[in-house]
């Protein structure tokens, strides 16, 4: 006679092995644990390696004094260190991640029969734990100096201004595991490959998304309701805490009951809580709940059909497949990464290149105290709006043209900002002109030509040609006379844009510039 094997749910469903899963998780939390590292350093990396090393060594250990079989090999407590990990702050002391582990592996899993048996998510409950029992410990800190500070979250609850981007790319002052599009990426990947349940993770967000919408005040404006969802821990909840299949439902149907309710929760937490990053307190209710689900929300047994009725037989509709949506979505959320970090480094770019501008004023001028602007170069440069100097110098451009001062108010000099077009994109140089309009010295701020070729502009050999010319120079191969310059062997494309730099630079000073100011 046969013997049945009874098991607790989750059920073996698939070819798929717990060891697998679990080695595929750890993979999706990889690239938030780099971004986390890079960003906030080798203590991050500390607070990960001991609480991986702590989550292990408890189960081992466990087992040991039990005298159960080793499961360490499983991969569950590796998942389950990193993700109380990631959500612990980059500045966190080293021995919370080590009390944080031991609570989760042995109070929360081990105690309750280990893998398959516990009733809430071991990370979650840790985490809580932990926030509870060492809140000052607990408190983000920032990565210059050691004095508590609010969350994004905790400054929203402030009504003060996050910025979204770094809430996105991970860089604002978090937990370690901050990312959203790491965590996007990796999420997104389980569910291409049906490691998690849609109807949970994409429920969740929704829920959460339409609660602050209709009750956070200010509708369904998307910068509000971005910045909630990059912050507090809701996408790593969504996709790597609520999907736990232990203490999920077993339906679709309760599954997306079970993703609505942790939205709302988290939803109600984060706007009337007393704690701004509340959203691990939602999915423990979830948990609790979800055998209750369960009950009433029973899937339909395979094959199960009323008496008399038959199936109709259909064609298959069309379904795009997971692993598509889920490139397509990644791809998405990089494209809007690149534009937010481009946004978000615009101003700090536009800076830089000021800085370097005024530099290089000061490189081809250094007889002068002050740089004023030009009046009459000023209007000029507004009526041309941009466009191409003359007609004589191909794709050249006269960025700025500005007076160099000594300290008595007497004109010394003049320096230009002249673009042309070269090889490998627009050759930008500062040209610095005596009274007289003689070329003082040249100074590239721009300059991608080829390596070995065009980039030899950039020597002293060919730069200290330019000093002492005037008027119109000219460009020849092999030694140069009185006014021409000896082109660059190779490079004739950045020898001309050069050129034609320093003849429009010449030009413009003897239409505009040339006795005033």
């Amino acid at each position: 006679m046969n013997m049945l094997n009874l098991s607790a749910a989750p059920h073996a469903r698939d070819k798929w092995t717990t060891p697998f899963i679990m080695r595929m998780v750890t993979l999706s939390l990889l690239p938030a644990t780099i971004v986390g590292i890079l960003v906030y350093g080798w203590n991050a990396f500390g607070v990960v390696a001991l609480a991986i090393v702590s989550a292990v060594a408890s189960e081992w250990l466990f087992c040991k004094a039990c005298k159960k079989p080793s499961t360490i090999w499983d991969g569950s407590a590796v998942v389950t260190g990193l993700l109380l990990a990631l959500s612990l702050g980059p500045q966190t002391p080293l021995y919370i991640p080590v009390i944080g582990s031991v609570f989760a592996i042995v109070v929360c899993k081990c105690c309750f029969g280990g893998l398959g048996k516990n009733f809430i998510n071991p990370a979650l409950a840790a985490r809580c734990f932990l926030l509870i029992s060492f809140a000052n410990a607990m408190a983000i800190k920032p990565i210059v100096d050691t004095v508590a500070s609010a969350t994004p979250v905790g400054a929203m609850k402030a009504g003060e201004v996050v910025d979204i981007t770094k809430m996105f790319l991970g860089t604002a002052d978090g937990v370690i595991g901050s990312s959203i599009l790491a965590l996007l990426v990796g999420g997104l990947l389980l569910w291409s490959l049906d490691i998690i349940h849609g109807q949970i993770c994409f429920s969740v967000l929704i829920g959460f998304t339409v609660f602050l919408g209709l009750f956070g005040g200010k509708g369904f404006d998307p910068a509000y309701l971005l910045a909630h969802l990059c912050g507090g821990g809701v996408v790593m909840g969504a996709f790597f805490m609520a999907t736990d299949y232990v203490t999920s439902p077993v339906s679709r149907l309760g599954q997306f009951i079970y993703g609505c309710l942790i939205g709302v929760l988290g939803g109600l937490f984060r706007l009337k809580g007393n704690t701004a990053d509340s959203f691990s307190y939602a999915i423990i209710i979830g948990n609790v709940c979800s055998p209750l689900i369960d009950t009433y929300i029973v899937q339909k047994p395979f094959a199960y059909r009323k008496i008399g009725k038959t199936r109709k037989t259909s064609k298959e509709p069309f379904r795009i497949p997971k692993p598509v949506i889920a490139l397509t979505l990644i791809a998405a959320i990089a494209g809007v990464a690149l534009s937010g970090v481009y946004s978000m480094t615009k101003d700090t770019i536009e800076e830089q290149k000021l800085q370097a501008e005024r530099a290089s004023y000061r490189e081809v001028c250094p007889e002068a105290e002050t740089f004023e602007d030009s009046e009459a170069a000023k209007a000029k440069l507004e009526e041309l709006a941009g466009g191409n100097w003359g007609t004589n110098f191909g794709s050249t451009r006269i960025n700025e043209a500005i007076v160099g001062k000594d300290a008595a108010g007497n004109v010394v000099g003049y320096a230009l900002s002249v673009s042309s077009k070269g090889f490998g994109g627009d050759v930008t140089m500062a040209l610095g002109l005596t009274p007289d309009g003689e070329v003082k010295k040249i100074s590239f701020t721009e300059l991608n030509e080829t390596a070995g070729l065009g980039m030899r502009a950039n020597e002293d050999s060919f730069k200290d040609q330019f000093p002492g010319k005037s008027g119109s120079v000219s460009l020849v191969k092999g030694d140069a006379g009185e006014n021409e310059i000896s082109a660059l062997t190779g490079a004739t494309i950045t020898s001309t844009a050069v050129t034609n730099a320093l003849n429009a630079g010449l030009d413009f000073y003897d239409t505009v510039l040339k006795g005033g100011n």
